[in-house]
């Protein structure tokens, strides 16, 4: 009884409560520390293209292979954020704080696993995928240093998780400018060969990465103990909580396997138009990802963020509340999206003129930025929805409409529409659209339905 107590008045102390905090204070940081992940990728592939273009293309390639591979950490660290929230809302400070350490034990497992995997079989992992070549060499050399270190990202993912679902988004922010700053400043050392250090390439841009991992593991590490557990804690994990161990895979499984065939059947798709699609089609299909990455970010916070106050209310058994956040952070998303959306058609050409002075380019990117607005309608709908049903524990539903519609729709539409039709882009985006916005009448009509409110995941 007294070890409990004094998890309960840690946990309390530590926690920034999301039900005190609004959509906004929790959603912003969030918003800035996935703009900075994003960055960081792209931070080494410019670097690396003042030092040599193949050395660019091939970390690009080899970070294909860890996205594949690291899909695993994707299953831990989404059953640990619906399971924890949904215990700090129904005020069980014992359990939230032993999901908390088997979480990141979990991590630091897959990834010394995942680490061990890649460290040795980066050549043939990297051939299985196409990379050949000057390519293949440069791919081995990155993938063998930041591979081999990839646990600390795991553990790093993990600590993230467990600081937001308490409402501390803005520390982890904190780390992720941290890393991005080092990560940059290593890159340029390295890469370039300033301060009398030779120039590294591939292999100096693959330090730069781990050494930043490094650190920013051991600073969240740090504020992890300080703001939300005690070291103490870690008895938990003893006798092993195997139930919980098979809740994890339960919940994490099919959250991951949504996002996991949501990304196959791009790839799937990438690979039937790749040969239908001119030179200049396919060009403008690279910035455009690129330029609607940025109406759509918005919304992945957004939705992080509702995931996080909706498990809270459905722990406490604050139903109605949840349902009615749920729509309000839709509402909101969907603002957000459409304005963003209509000012990149209103700006479109100066827009894309930034990546390419090709008036043909610029013109087919024009066209589909048009129809983009209706495919953002429905992407933002699945974004906050399938968050809010994952805070809900509801990890079924979104994946049973994926493996429908992501492979009829969207894979069986742009064949259609894009190689049988002869639409090239503007079929691909009207099937891609199709999918998004058909997924998002049923994420609508799930919620709507309350079917959610009986996937709790925690007793009362």
């Amino acid at each position: 009884m007294k070890q409990i107590q004094s998890n309960k008045v840690h946990a309390n102390d530590a926690d920034e409560s999301p039900e005190k905090l609004n959509l906004f204070q929790l959603a912003w940081p969030m918003l800035i520390e996935t703009f900075l992940f994003m960055m960081l990728g792209m931070v080494d592939v410019f670097v690396l293209s003042r030092y040599d273009d193949l050395a660019a293309s091939s970390v690009n390639t080899a970070n294909q292979a860890v996205s594949v591979v690291t899909i695993v950490f994707t299953v831990i660290s989404g059953a640990g954020g619906i399971l924890l929230t949904q215990y700090l809302g129904a005020k069980k400070p014992k359990e939230a704080a032993r999901t908390a350490v088997l979480s990141i034990a979990l991590q630091l497992t897959a990834g010394l696993i995942v680490s061990l995997i890649l460290l040795l079989f980066s050549q043939p992992i990297l051939m299985f995928i196409g990379a050949k070549g000057q390519i293949l060499s440069f791919a081995g050399q990155y993938l063998s240093v930041v591979g081999g270190f990839l646990f600390f990202q795991a553990v790093m993912n993990a600590m993230s998780v467990i600081m937001r679902c308490h409402g501390m988004t803005k520390l982890p922010m904190f780390v992720t400018v941290g890393i991005n700053l080092l990560n940059t400043l290593l890159d340029i050392i390295f890469v370039l060969g300033l301060f009398g250090i030779p120039q590294l390439g591939v292999t100096g841009v693959a330090i730069a990465t781990v050494i930043s991992r490094i650190l920013g593991t051991a600073i969240m590490a740090i504020l992890l103990f300080r703001k939300v557990l005690r070291l103490s804690d870690l008895r938990l994990l003893f006798p092993l909580p195997k139930h919980d161990i098979v809740t994890f895979f339960k919940i994490g499984i099919p959250s991951a396997l949504e996002t996991f065939l949501y990304n196959l059947s791009q790839l799937v798709i990438t690979s039937i138009v790749l040969n239908c699609l001119s030179e200049q089609e396919l060009v403008a299909k690279t910035y455009l990802q690129f330029i609607t990455t940025l109406f759509y970010i918005c919304s992945v916070s957004i939705g992080q963020a509702s995931q996080i106050m909706i498990g809270h209310d459905v722990g406490a058994g604050n139903i109605q509340k949840a349902r009615k956040q749920g729509f309000s952070s839709l509402r909101l998303a969907l603002i957000i999206a459409v304005c963003a959306s209509f000012l990149g058609i209103l700006f479109r050409v100066p827009l894309i003129s930034l990546f390419t002075s090709d008036n043909d380019v610029i013109s087919i990117a024009s066209a589909v930025l048009i129809i983009n607005i209706v495919l953002e309608l429905g992407r933002t709908t699945n974004l906050v929805m399938i968050a809010c049903l994952r805070g809900a524990g509801d990890v079924f539903y979104p994946t049973c409409c994926a493996v429908f519609s992501n492979w009829l729709l969207s894979v069986g539409g742009s064949y259609l529409l894009a190689v049988v039709c002869g639409m090239g882009i503007y079929g691909l985006w009207i099937a891609l659209a199709a999918d998004e916005c058909f997924r998002g009448i049923l994420m609508i009509m799930r919620w709507r339905s309350n079917r959610w409110t009986t996937k709790k995941r925690v007793e009362d």
